[in-house]
């Protein structure tokens, strides 16, 4: 049986072809996928590991926070580092200047680096990391000497056309309201991490120590960390405990390796995300090509009934002939599998380079198929191969050698009654999971709605030729009404095999599903967005960085300035833990201004903060089980613990944090003063316009702020929202391929199947361009039943989802321009599917077609 499966494979070359290409794309996604990741995880990790030493000295409770020191005041003096040095388990101790809200701009005067990923200033110091190799290694150049002077990462250099020698301009975290605000600094030279790995597209701005001083801490001969080698014999948590009796207060001492791990574990959240993120696309190719699958081997078996039954008749067992359909489909899940692997290399450096793109360089040399990711690819390739030919393969084996051999052999109604009574149930199921999501259960509402949903598609999917009927009854009337008879055929043969044509469908509908359900999320957002502007941002003009970060509090100086400025309000956002939490959340600072702004819904006490004051959201008061005059602590790196009383309690705003205090509890904290947003309101009378085009030529050339005012505001998130729309309809346009590669399967097959029939509709005077079109609307009727029923669940599942999050999406929109191109695009990759089958067909010798058995 072997040797028979293997030479019907091989005599059916361009079947097998088009059977392994649904394996090919969803395997080649899921390789691709797990090979960038591995490659994603493995860049984090070598630099993690190259650039941490032994121990590290550093802010008591930094292990809480995402950035170490980000901000903090609190130094060393050379004394506490020399009593370091000095002790018998510390081969050196070299103090580090851990630099804070540095700008590097290229010689447009454009941000270096603005994918999201940190600007790294220090001061360069040889010391070695944990395998004892130097942290850093020189590319060009030499290390700076001068306070002036800097070295700069290779990559970042490149990208903003800087070489050796050339003047470097930066905006420095801390400007008065009288100095300049960018400042020149000369490039001598050309550095990275010794990890082999990048930057993973973070800026190395590299002083020496005094430069450092000067930059970050007023000139001051401090330090903020300290990084520990330890002797002979001496390992990290023996250096550490030595290291903590010398210490003063608010500081600690952590091995290396703790370190490491902490860091490592704070970037795998966000490689989690893009794990989680990725892999939900790879599955949706997987699945669909399931379908693809299930379909393809479906068709070949019913094309292939007399042969099997032949087999049965000449004494194969029923065994016998499942486990060569099986076996056929075991061999083209390893012929795919392999294709996908390669596919998927190629994918994963497309993916590097999306995200080298948006800021996030991955070296190639680190994406390489892992043991794993083969094993995963071969084990899910013939694990879905393998599950979705087995109802064919146990179908072919049941029917009797002498049913087999006769003519029709076509399926049975009271499968398809059968299946769609159990649907109908299911969509009940999913309906009650979908409303217990709503009107609110134990543990996650979306989890609810997701589970309705899920079983809302597949049970779609499978009973799709009944509910898709009417969908291709109204195309055959359409299409017989402005094509003719041509178009009644085409509608007749989509009509004729609804099982067929509705798993065809399928893999269309779960593709465009998704589509149209992340499309009324989208919308939602973009109107939730736009009301929520127009009622709650109360000011003028906003002034925000376009990378998220700070920036120094001169440029709000010189705003306060502008003539027709009236009233200029600061708010810094940073990191705290609040009470006994060791997660940190947010916290806004805000100036006494913020009230003439601002007009927050008080639900209890007052609006602006005093000194040890703060004011919460109603929903942090909720859910901390805060009332008016109850009292906790922010703490910040440094282990400042600084008390506090609640003052107020205020409906939830966007434009206030869960916590807000004054600048006064920054102060106590030794928190360094930069501003996140300025918030501006016009005097009475003044020319807004005059006033606007006044704050935009200070900033012209400070990229870090942009000024907006309400409509710019909106505009800015719904482009931010937009670009990850179209991340996310690019990785769907995948499944969408594989849907569009099923139609084509479908379709040849179906030509091949149908050749007397062609033959015959050739020799009573259908012409070959009739032939064409008649396939052509069939393609289209398929991709149209697809589309409906995608758009229409997909419709139904975003307004559901819309309407279980109202408390952060009040507004519901439904984005009808863009489902009407989804349907368009639906129906030209109907015409696009159709090209190869309908040459074919028309291409047929119509004596040999009349002649085929």
């Amino acid at each position: 049986m072997f040797r028979l499966t293997w030479r019907t494979l091989l005599a059916r070359k361009a079947r097998l072809v088009m059977s392994t290409l649904a394996i090919v794309l969803g395997i080649g996604f899921l390789s691709g996928v797990l090979t960038f990741s591995s490659g994603l995880s493995a860049t984090f990790n070598g630099i993690i590991d190259g650039s941490t030493p032994a121990a590290v000295v550093r802010p008591a409770g930094t292990a809480s926070f995402e950035a170490v020191g980000a901000g903090n005041t609190q130094t060393l003096a050379p004394e506490d580092v020399a009593r370091l040095a000095a002790l018998p388990e510390v081969a050196r101790a070299d103090g580090s200047i851990d630099g804070f809200g540095l700008y590097v701009l290229d010689p447009d005067l454009k941000l270096v680096g603005t994918g999201g990923a940190p600007t790294l200033s220090f001061n360069y110091t040889d010391s070695p990391n944990l395998s004892g190799q130097q942290i850093l290694v020189l590319d060009d150049g030499r290390w700076p000497e001068a306070d002036d002077e800097i070295a700069l990462d290779t990559g970042a250099a490149r990208n903003a056309g800087y070489e050796v020698g050339d003047q470097v301009t930066v905006i420095p975290p801390g400007v008065d309201g009288s100095g300049p605000i960018t400042q020149q600094l000369e490039l001598v030279g050309l550095a990275g991490f010794n990890a082999g790995a990048g930057t993973a597209g973070a800026t190395l701005v590299i002083f020496n120590t005094s430069g450092a001083q000067a930059m970050f801490l007023d000139g001051a001969d401090a330090f903020t960390s300290v990084g520990l080698t330890a002797t002979d014999g001496v390992d990290q948590e023996q250096l550490a405990e030595a290291a903590a009796q010398v210490l003063p207060a608010g500081y600690e001492a952590v091995a290396g390796d703790v370190v490491a791990e902490e860091s490592k574990s704070a970037v795998g959240e966000f490689l989690g995300f893009i794990d989680i993120f990725l892999g939900a696309f790879a599955v949706i190719a997987v699945i669909v090509g399931g379908f693809i699958i299930a379909n393809t081997f479906s068709i070949l078996v019913a094309q292939r009934t007399r042969e099997l039954a032949l087999l049965r008749g000449l004494g194969a067992s029923r065994a016998q002939v499942r486990r060569s359909v099986l076996l056929e489909a075991a061999l083209t899940a390893m012929i795919g599998s392999t294709a996908g692997l390669l596919l998927g290399l190629g994918l994963a450096r497309a993916l590097a380079a999306l995200f080298n793109g948006i800021g996030l360089p991955i070296d190639a040399a680190v994406l390489t198929l892992t043991s794993a990711t083969v094993l995963t690819a071969y084990v899910v390739g013939l694990g879905v191969t393998l599950a979705s030919a087995y109802l064919p393969a146990r179908r072919a084996a049941q029917v009797a050698p002498v049913v087999a051999m006769r003519e029709d052999t076509g399926a049975s109604e009271a499968g398809l009654r059968r299946r769609t009574l159990v649907g109908a149930v299911l969509l009940v199921v999913g309906a009650a999971l979908a409303a217990v999501g709503l009107v609110g259960a134990p543990g996650n509402d979306a989890l609810y709605l997701g589970a309705g949903a899920v079983l809302w598609v597949l049970t779609v999917a499978a009973i799709s030729p009944v509910l898709g009927r009417p969908v291709l009854l109204g195309a055959r009337r359409l299409f017989g009404a402005v094509f003719g008879t041509t178009g009644r055929l085409a509608g007749d043969n989509a009509l004729r095999n609804p099982r067929r044509t509705g798993a065809t469908a399928s893999a269309l509908m779960i593709g465009l599903a998704l589509v149209s359900a992340v499309g009324v999320l989208a919308a939602s957002v973009s109107a939730s967005t736009d009301q929520l502007v127009d009622e709650q941002f109360e000011a003028d003009f906003l002034v925000q960085s376009p990378v998220f970060g700070s920036f120094p509090v001169a440029i709000g100086d010189r705003m306060s300035r502008v003539e027709g400025v009236e009233v200029l309000s600061r708010q810094q956002a940073l990191l705290a833990t609040v009470g006994d939490d060791e997660d940190p959340t947010y916290v806004v600072a805000a100036d006494g201004s913020f009230g003439d702004v601002y007009d927050l819904t008080m639900l209890e006490g007052h609006e602006q903060p005093g000194p040890g004051e703060v004011v919460v959201s109603a929903s942090t008061a909720e859910d901390r089980g805060f009332t008016l005059g109850a009292t906790t602590e922010l703490g910040f790196p440094g282990d400042q613990q600084v008390p506090v009383t609640v003052a107020g309690i205020f409906e939830d705003s966007q434009v206030a944090g869960p916590f807000n205090v004054g600048f006064d509890v920054l102060e106590t904290a030794g928190v360094r003063r930069v501003d996140t947003t300025l918030s501006i309101n016009t005097a009475p009378g003044a020319d807004v316009v005059a006033v606007k085009a006044a704050l935009d030529a200070l900033v012209a050339d400070l990229p870090i702020v942009a000024v907006q005012d309400k409509e710019e505001f909106a505009d800015s998130i719904t482009a931010q929202i937009n670009q990850l729309l179209y991340i996310v309809y690019g990785l769907l346009a995948l499944s969408v391929v594989i849907a569009v590669i099923g139609i084509v399967n479908t379709l040849s097959l179906s030509v091949l199947e149908r050749t007397r029939e062609i033959g015959l509709l050739r020799a009573v005077g259908l012409s070959r361009r009739r032939l064409r079109l008649m396939v052509t609307l069939e393609s289209v009727t398929i991709s149209m039943m697809g589309a409906v029923l995608g758009l229409l669940l997909g419709v139904l599942i975003g307004v559901l989802l819309q309407r279980s999050l109202r408390d952060d999406l009040s507004e519901l929109a439904v984005p009808l321009p863009s489902l009407a191109v989804f349907l368009l695009i639906a129906v030209v990759f109907g015409v696009v599917a159709a090209i190869l089958p309908a040459v074919r067909a028309s291409r047929m010798n119509v004596l040999d077609a009349i002649a085929t058995e």
